[in-house]
């Protein structure tokens, strides 16, 4: 197998261009902040952004002026409030959208994986939401006669994904909940990870059920520990809530926000830095959440 380490800024360089359509991994688990702040450091620009149910990065991202769609089932603050951001620019005419359901995104992306131009459903029917989804269309089942949704298939040049860990050769293993960042994984073109640390291939072949992407399907990986934070990682970290609320006071005025995104990216060059920034003490007291859940 071929090694597919890279660092952080060259794994986003290689890969990824203006005008991609990217896939943002992380169901409030093991999302790809570490990925997304190298993006926008790297001020790449008109991107379509797409998942089922997104997290504030989609919102940051859209507030540095980086996305110009969203393609989504869910996009806000989960558990705490909206994406402000995201509001804003909808309001201000300044992004374009489609607003699916959650298992019709899930659908797309898995049409997509499967190598399909689009999935037979009985969803998106009702309502009034088939009026306004572009691409929708509808057919009569040859088999029953009955009417149903066309869901098309959702196919991203890029997904960016963090897992636990991975070996040089690409295997990435990661584990606790995912959502669709598997499916969405598998249904890019370009897989682009962050792991938390690389093992040797024989800790891999220790626990195979472990080993959601295969090497084959791996574009590059990078090693960026806290790569997640402020979501939380299995086995890692604790979910940073408190950051959580802070983005979304500091979300509601885009001069604070803009404020938030200079002192976490734009001034935090490398993720030792970001680290720095956030400080021994909270990392110790996200570590110890973590403890406390296995332990329980």
């Amino acid at each position: 197998m071929a090694d597919k380490t890279a660092s952080l800024p060259d794994a986003i360089n290689h890969h990824v261009k203006d005008g991609d359509t990217v896939f943002i991994g992380g169901f409030g688990h093991a999302v790809p902040f570490a990925l997304g702040h190298e993006i926008l450091r790297q001020n790449l620009k008109d991107l379509t952004l797409c998942r089922a149910g997104t997290d504030i990065l989609f919102d940051l991202m859209i507030a540095a002026g980086a996305v110009k769609k969203v393609i989504f089932g869910y996009l806000g603050n989960p558990g705490i409030g909206l994406g402000l951001a995201f509001r804003r620019a909808v309001k201000e005419g300044v992004i374009e959208y489609e607003d699916w359901t959650n298992f019709a995104m899930i659908l797309r992306l898995h049409a997509a994986r499967l190598g399909v131009p689009f999935l037979p459903s009985r969803i998106l029917q009702l309502g009034d939401m088939p009026k306004v989804l572009p691409d929708l269309k509808f057919m009569d089942c040859p088999y029953t006669g009955e009417k149903l949704a066309c869901i098309p298939a959702l196919r991203p040049d890029v997904a960016l994904i963090h897992a636990q860990a991975a070996d040089r050769d690409g295997n990435i293993q990661f584990y606790g909940i995912d959502g669709d960042t598997i499916e969405g994984a598998l249904a890019s073109d370009k897989i682009i990870v962050s792991v938390e640390h690389f093992v040797e291939p024989e800790q891999i072949a220790k626990a195979p059920e472990r080993t959601r992407i295969p090497a084959h399907r791996v574009t590059a990986v990078a090693e960026v520990p806290w790569g997640a934070h402020p979501s939380y990682v299995e086995g890692y970290y604790g979910r940073d809530d408190a950051h959580f609320y802070h983005y979304d006071k500091v979300g509601r005025d885009a001069e604070t926000l803009n404020e938030y995104l200079q002192k976490w990216i734009y001034d935090c060059p490398t993720r030792d830095d970001y680290l720095e920034t956030l400080g021994q003490k909270k990392l110790s007291e996200l570590k110890a959440q973590s403890s406390k859940r296995e332990v329980s």
